[in-house]
């Protein structure tokens, strides 16, 4: 099987395979406002991440803690930005100034979401904006995707993707505007009903496939702390001298050349273990018995 390093399109913007998530830049807890990160440490994660060639990072405006932003931290860390720097944001889900969530943004609310992300990172145009959509708003997604439309007519948004889509809403969307990728929870022992096909259909249409929770798996939110390894992924991952949390990473990049993995850490030393698992090259043998991972 072919390395997993390489690039792909996020529409007209190559990006290298493995990225940076910015979930946990704010605090090493996501969504934990008790949890306050160490400003120079996270800082020096992005700086040692975009020193090692990730040229994709994955933010979002509900991303901070009780005295951390993870945009902030970007613009403090990298502006003025590189020429090549592709900065992905989210809008959809909201958090109050208390950090507790808030009703989903209506359509008519993304404007003011973009315009935060665009103040937040010091940008006049955003790379790409993935409109979240929960149970809820996931039948409505051609009204959100319409009014991204709109705001990328009018100058503040190049791309537009979705995240947390089945087929059906990914068609929807379709209809309204191109989209350049799909951001789902994916991973060993984390994949939801329908999202192996999804892929498949992202690869035949040249669609980026962007998993989160690649590590984590079904711990989700916990991390890979909460995700002990099998034997299955602790033999493959001696035979190949790496961690199992590299191992995971790199079974995610082999699920397809369009698939952008964006693991997030807080820790600079996991950067360089994370873009080391892109290089990571897995039999096809060790790719189906990690499959039956189930946790």
């Amino acid at each position: 099987m072919n390395s997993t390093t390489g690039t792909w399109l996020l529409g007209d913007l190559p990006v290298r395979r493995v990225g940076l998530g910015a979930m946990r830049l704010p605090g090493r807890v996501a969504f934990d406002n008790s949890s306050v990160s160490d400003r120079d440490r996270s800082i020096r994660v992005l700086r040692r991440a975009v020193d090692l060639g990730v040229n994709h990072i994955d933010t979002a405006a509900f991303y901070f803690s009780a005295r951390r932003s993870a945009n902030e931290l970007i613009g403090a860390a990298l502006a003025p930005y590189p020429d090549d720097l592709v900065i992905a944001t989210k809008v959809g889900p909201r958090r109050d100034r208390a950090g507790d969530w808030a009703t989903w943004a209506r359509p008519d609310e993304l404007r003011g979401d973009v315009e935060e992300n665009l103040r937040q990172l010091g940008r006049d145009r955003l790379d790409v904006v993935n409109m979240r959509v929960n149970e809820v708003s996931s039948p409505h997604i051609a009204e959100y995707v319409g009014e991204l439309a709109r705001l990328r007519d009018a100058g503040l948004i190049r791309h537009i993707g979705v995240s947390g889509v089945d087929a059906a809403a990914l068609a929807a969307a379709r209809k309204e505007a191109p989209i350049v990728c799909v951001q789902n929870p994916f991973g060993l022992g984390r994949t939801r009903p329908g999202d192996a096909e999804l892929l498949r259909t992202c690869t035949a249409e040249g669609i980026a496939f962007v998993p989160f929770f690649a590590i984590a798996g079904g711990a989700g939110h916990e991390g890979a702390e909460g995700n002990p390894a099998t034997a299955a992924l602790a033999e493959i991952a001696a035979a190949h001298g790496a961690s199992p949390a590299q191992i995971r990473l790199a079974w995610t990049l082999h699920q397809g050349p369009n698939v952008l993995a964006i693991p997030g850490t807080g820790d600079p030393d996991h950067v360089d273990q994370n873009v080391a698992a892109g290089t990571i090259r897995l039999t096809p043998q060790e790719v189906r018995a990690l499959g039956t991972v189930t946790g």
